[in-house]
């Protein structure tokens, strides 16, 4: 009896022991995480995921979070709905259906936990992009299409225990056509832009540029607001190694008629076009904009066509296209808002029609889904914005 006791303890103790090596290779191979704002009716959460070193994604333990706010429950485009601080300590995401913006701490193990005295108001209506530098944090709030009102650009100071504190005079109001999208820092955090995707009037299809002052106050660039150079611009970003370039999305151009556009941005704010920008990329929609951290390749994703664009980056910031890939769940998907993870060597975007994430290997310009994508979003997500650490 005794030995079938010290057979059988054996054969538990064996078990236990590989499950407890299962648990720690599978901890040991997690590389990052990869955060979406579910931007969920009620309440709104923080869907969190583990990335790992083959590029899929498992929910974490606990997610999704509560975000503190409340989101609006329907599709919203923008792009930066969701930002990670420069020193990785909190996520900032938009609560668009209660006119808050939330903070929350980031632990040790990727968790998240809400900052006291969060959410705060965004100072507008409707906030769907934030922009982050060091303690500085600007909000576009899209405003209100029934009344006309809050739509505008609003500045916090975010202390160092992660409250978000209104920068008085800050705001920059906005017109009832300007429809923003998107608001971001050059990497230097001397300027700031701002895009206007505007209606179908071309007088509304606009980019805003600032300088910084010292108090954080956005002045205005002379010439400012720039004309678009086509329909409906909408994501933009800096280049990481240039922050004098910025490339813009053009989504309203029609079917087959997309176009991203490059600019050189001056030490005042003054924008000019690069080359004969704007540049084609034969695609319908091409709404979000990415850049690989070397400065050399940018990714637009063609929400209209399903797919994602590829573009070479000169020296002078000029753009050659390269190629497109499609999504493998094809056509009639929503491919949304687009992030790099800091390696790389993974691009991920947020689906709001299949509510998921679909994540893409990274080999210079050339992109190819992993076998494993799409990684399911939790129920009730209308998702707008995603972030990798």
């Amino acid at each position: 009896m005794r030995s079938v006791l010290r057979i059988i303890g054996a054969a538990c103790l064996a078990t236990f022991t590989l499950a407890l090596a299962a648990g720690a290779a599978a901890a040991s191979d997690v590389t990052g995480h990869v955060y979406v704002n579910d931007n969920t009716a009620g309440e709104n959460t923080i869907a969190a995921f583990d990335r790992h070193a083959d590029g899929s994604l498992t929910p974490m333990i606990g997610s999704p979070f509560a975000a503190g706010g409340a989101g609006t429950g329907t599709v919203v485009g923008s792009q930066g709905a969701l930002q990670v601080t420069d020193d990785g300590r909190f996520l900032i995401a938009a609560d668009a259906g209660t006119n808050q913006v939330s903070v929350l701490r980031i632990r040790p193990d990727g968790s998240l936990a809400n900052v006291p005295g969060s959410p705060v108001g965004s100072g507008g209506i409707e906030p769907v992009s934030i922009a982050v530098h060091g303690g500085l944090v600007y909000v576009a709030n899209e405003g209100s299409k029934a009344t006309g009102t809050g739509s505008n650009y609003t500045g916090f100071r975010l202390n160092a225990v992660g409250r978000l504190i209104p920068i008085p005079g800050s705001t920059v109001p906005l017109p009832s056509t300007a429809n923003p999208g998107d608001i971001l820092f050059n990497s230097t955090g001397t300027n700031v832009i701002g895009i206007e995707v505007g209606t179908t009037d071309p007088a509304t299809f606009r980019i805003d540029s600032f300088t910084v002052r010292p108090d954080g106050r956005l002045a205005p660039a002379a010439g400012s607001p720039f004309a678009a150079e086509a329909a409906g611009p909408f994501g933009s970003e800096f280049s990481p190694a240039d922050p004098t370039h910025l490339y813009v999305s053009n989504a309203h151009g029609g079917a087959g008629n997309g176009s991203v556009s490059a600019f050189h941005v001056a030490g005042d704010g003054a924008l000019a076009g690069i080359g004969p920008s704007p540049y084609p990329d034969f695609q319908t929609a091409p709404c979000w904009v990415e850049i690989s951290h070397d400065g050399r390749y940018l990714f637009t994703v063609n929400t209209g066509s399903t797919s994602i664009s590829s573009y070479g980056i000169a020296g002078d910031g000029s753009l050659a296209y390269l190629s497109t890939t499609n999504f493998k769940n094809g056509p009639g998907i929503r491919p949304f808002d687009a992030r790099l993870d800091p390696s790389g060597a993974d691009l991920y975007v947020v689906d709001a029609a299949l509510d998921a994430v679909s994540g893409f290997a990274v080999n210079g310009g050339s992109l190819s889904e992993l076998a494993s994508s799409a990684f399911a979003l939790p129920a009730g997500a209308t998702p707008f914005g995603i972030v990798t650490t």
